[in-house]
């Protein structure tokens, strides 16, 4: 029988469950850190996971984001940006759950945690010592975050979100040195990011031992010029070779 909006009936299809899961990035202590939320139910009762939740019939995939990264963990006001969709059949022992993941990289010190009533603690963890296997199938949306964090890093000026408004070259370095888990060259370094143009001196110079540290910013007349960095090129290994 032809469907027509009279007639149509919702019911006669299975309806899977939607969420959606944020995977925050940040640089803490000198390392990069993601964002886990311990759970307080089952399934995966004391298990920590990625900040996420069902979303609501009346909002949209990115606001259902905002909505469950505020409420589950206090962090708001940031850029997100969409990852992947993992819709594994077994994924989640309740029932059929599609989950539209996000990626987000803010400053830690802009951000204040607070733990929600779905959850037992809310905290900072290195990507390197992970508190064991996370819920569901969230090990793989993080392996798939970083993948594409560092995928991002040739093309885009991601990884400014996580620096201060000024900073040095050696501190945009180990930005770079932790998302990818590799060492860089220094001086190759400085000259593919000198030569990728979006930076200016800001005149200030930090005082410590040795000569003073030329202070930079991320160049905010840059319009809409491509970015292009071949961090690739400026890896010890390449340099030695």
């Amino acid at each position: 029988m032809d469907e027509q909006a009279e007639t149509y009936d919702p019911t006669r299809y299975e309806r899977p469950s939607v969420t959606v899961d944020v995977v925050v990035f940040t640089l803490q202590d000198h390392e990069l850190h993601v964002l886990l939320v311990k759970r307080k139910h089952w399934p995966y009762e004391g298990h920590w996971a990625l900040p996420g939740g069902f979303i609501n019939m009346n909002e949209s995939i990115e606001q259902a984001a905002r909505r469950e990264l505020e409420e589950e963990t206090g962090v708001r006001d940031i850029y997100l940006e969409q990852l992947y969709t993992f819709g594994e059949p077994r994924r989640d022992p309740r029932t059929r759950v599609i989950s539209i993941a996000y990626i987000a990289l803010v400053s830690a010190d802009k951000q204040t945690l607070r733990v929600s009533d779905e959850s037992i603690d809310v905290r900072w963890f290195s990507v390197q010592r992970l508190p064991g296997l996370l819920a569901f199938d969230h090990d793989l949306i993080l392996a798939t975050g970083l993948d594409r964090l560092r995928s991002k890093l040739e093309y885009t000026t991601l990884a400014f979100q996580l620096l201060p408004e000024v900073f040095s070259i050696l501190e945009l370095k180990y930005i770079y040195e932790q998302i990818l888990g590799e060492e860089l060259d220094k001086g190759n370094f400085y000259r593919k990011i000198k030569d990728a143009n979006v930076l200016e001196d800001t005149g200030m110079r930090r005082e410590g031992r040795g000569r003073p540290t030329t202070l930079y910013r991320f160049r905010r007349n840059r319009g809409d010029e491509q970015f292009v960095f071949r961090w690739r090129e400026a890896r010890v290994d390449e340099v030695e070779s």
